[in-house]
Formats: C-alpha cells, sequence, structure tokens
C-alpha cells in the first residue's frame, strides 16, 4: 500500500501518518525501487491502534508506552491518563464558568456579593457612574483581600439600608455635572458630615471606618474616584472643614483650621440661593 492508502484504511490523514513516523510511533518502510514507501496490512492494524489511543486522549509521548505495555501495565496506564483527563475536565469547566462572566458585566473579577451590592445601587437609582467607581474599587480589593469581601460586604449592606446614605449617593449623583462651586456641594458636604459624625457619636469611630484597607489601595482607590467623579475631590476639600476627610478611609480632623474657609464658603451658598 502507498501512504495515501494506508491513511484511507485507517482514517487519518497522510499528514497525520507523516507526523507518527516523525514521533517513531509507526515504524517507516523501506522504499521500493520507485522511490516510494510501502506499507503492509500490518501497518494498517497498528495506525489504527494508534488513532484509537490518540482519540481517546492519550497524549502522544504515552502512546508508545501502551502500545508496548502488557494487561496489567496498560490498565494503570489508562487508570492514570483518565485521572489526567478528568482534572483538565473539571479545569476547562471552570474556563467556561469565567467565560460565561465575561458577559455578565459586573460579574467580571468581582464575587457574587460586590456584585449584588451594585445591582442593589442600581435599584436604589444611583447614578452609573458612582455604580462604576464602587465597582472599580471593588476589583482590586477583591483580588488583594478575597477573603475579606463577605465582612466588607456585610457592612455595606447594613449601611445601604440607611436612607441617609442612599439620599448621600442621590445628591452626590445630581452634582456631577455640576461645577465646584455648585452649592450642592456645600450642602452635600453639611449632610455628609453630620450623617458621619452621628455614626461615629453612637456607634464608635472604629464603626466609621473599620475596613482597615491598606494605604496603597486607599490611595488608588482614592484616584479611581477623582478621575471619574470630579467633583469628589471638591467635595473631600468640604468635607474636611466639617471635621472629617478621606473617600475611601475616612479620619475625623480638627475643622477649626478650615473655619474661616467654610463660613465664606456657606456665605456664598447662601448669596446663591437668594439669587435663585
Amino acid at each position: 500500500m502507498t501512504i495515501g492508502e494506508l491513511a484511507s484504511y485507517a482514517g487519518v490523514t497522510v499528514r497525520a501518518v507523516r507526523h507518527y513516523h516523525s514521533k517513531g510511533l509507526l515504524p517507516e518502510p523501506e522504499r521500493d525501487h520507485s522511490g516510494y514507501r510501502r506499507y503492509d496490512a500490518g501497518a494498517v492494524v497498528e495506525l489504527i491502534r494508534i488513532r484509537t489511543l490518540a482519540e481517546a486522549g492519550v497524549p502522544l509521548a504515552r502512546v508508545r508506552e501502551l502500545l508496548q505495555a502488557d494487561e496489567e501495565e496498560f490498565a494503570a496506564a489508562v487508570a492514570d491518563i483518565d485521572k489526567r483527563l478528568r482534572a483538565e475536565i473539571r479545569e476547562r469547566q471552570r474556563h467556561r464558568e469565567r467565560i460565561a462572566r465575561l458577559a455578565a458585566g459586573d460579574n467580571l473579577a468581582l464575587p457574587p456579593e460586590v456584585v449584588g451590592f451594585l445591582d442593589r445601587l442600581r435599584a436604589l437609582g444611583v447614578d452609573e457612574r458612582i455604580v462604576r467607581v464602587e465597582r472599580d474599587g471593588w476589583i482590586p480589593l477583591a483580588a488583594h483581600s478575597p477573603e475579606r469581601v463577605p465582612e466588607w460586604m456585610a457592612r455595606k449592606g447594613e449601611q445601604i439600608t440607611d436612607p441617609q446614605l442612599i439620599d448621600f449617593y442621590l445628591t452626590l449623583g445630581q452634582a456631577l455635572d455640576r461645577t465646584d462651586d455648585d452649592p450642592r456641594l456645600v450642602e452635600l458636604a453639611d449632610k455628609l458630615a453630620a450623617y458621619i459624625t452621628q455614626m461615629a457619636d453612637e456607634q464608635g469611630e472604629g464603626y466609621v471606618d473599620d475596613a482597615d484597607i491598606e494605604p496603597p489601595f486607599v490611595k488608588l482607590m482614592d484616584n479611581l474616584a477623582f478621575d471619574t467623579l470630579p467633583p469628589a475631590r471638591r467635595l473631600i476639600e468640604l468635607l474636611k472643614k466639617r471635621g472629617w476627610t478621606g473617600w475611601t478611609k475616612l479620619e475625623r480632623v480638627d475643622p477649626t483650621r478650615g473655619a474661616a474657609g467654610t463660613r465664606q464658603e456657606d456665605t456664598a451658598v447662601q448669596r446663591s440661593r437668594r439669587q435663585r
């Protein structure tokens, strides 16, 4: 038989036959006087055995071992290959789950608890830009400290039930398209400072900031917020004059340092209200 006839009988391509030759799995016959390889019937049987093992998922590196094994060795090798294949199947299933998550928006790189929190914000009518800031901030946190996500999310879930905090989110959303001198930012700073102070007085300052986030991540999350929500930086400046500072990590500060500036801003707000 020619190589083409051999391939046809065994149900493979000529290229596959040559590949098995190169791997040393199928002996190459001598060439005839015309320069062609001629195969006998035994080559068909051997090639079919190679093809069957390869199609079953046996690595070509182990095909020769199985072809030469006795019954006991063959069974042990097959069991080992089956174990490897089952592990690969589990890994591929995990890949499929991850691929499916890629089409689900927030599910990419975020645990279900965080996705649920973001969905809750949307259901409450929070501006999508604020939701994106929350999402982008949680991505590095969840990647760095996945074991702490349930703890953080439990606290977030508790806080989001407070009407005052919801009102803060909604008011901030309304101010996103305004300039830094928008009086609503000053009003928002007043409301937020009062809310934080009330929490600190009732629950303790540890309740206000118990996330214990490492400084590099605090800076990263702050920058994400400020780049996406420019009014946020101005809001922090106003908040500092009211006794608190920080976006990701809240800290109490001496409000008297900015008292004069606060009075000037309050006067400007009152003037703006009269003009409206």
